[in-house]
């Protein structure tokens, strides 16, 4: 059994700051690629930011100067620093992962979200 749990979303104003965090646990083999995504009411779920087991970063364009990715391994986590947070940006952030169970089984999960609202 796996899980994902998301923290450190809430309330902010508009040009303030959150950094969440999503905490993988079970039995975990290995972690590959780490991410994070949101859905805002009436749309489709989105790519914020992926991370590869490497480091590797990728941002959708509309965080890409505001937000950073980032992982610890050791205590496999990953976080997303959001600055400059607009009200657009109001939504359920999702973490997600690719995860090894054993050397030959990988499968995606999801945490269970956590919301962001930005005020004006």
């Amino acid at each position: 059994q796996v899980q994902l749990v998301e923290s450190g979303g809430g309330l902010v104003q508009a040009g303030g700051s959150l950094r969440l965090s999503c905490a993988a646990s079970g039995r975990i083999f290995s972690i590959d690629d780490m991410g994070w995504y949101r859905q805002a009411p009436g749309k489709q779920r989105e790519l914020v930011a992926t991370i590869t087991s490497g480091g590797n970063t990728n941002y959708a364009d509309f965080v890409k100067g505001r937000s950073t990715i980032s992982r610890d391994n050791a205590k496999r986590m990953v976080y997303l620093q959001m600055n400059s947070l607009k009200p657009e940006d109001t939504a359920v952030y999702y973490c997600n992962a690719e995860i090894y169970t054993n050397s030959l089984v990988r499968l995606s999960y999801w945490g269970q979200g956590t919301q962001v609202t930005v005020s004006t």
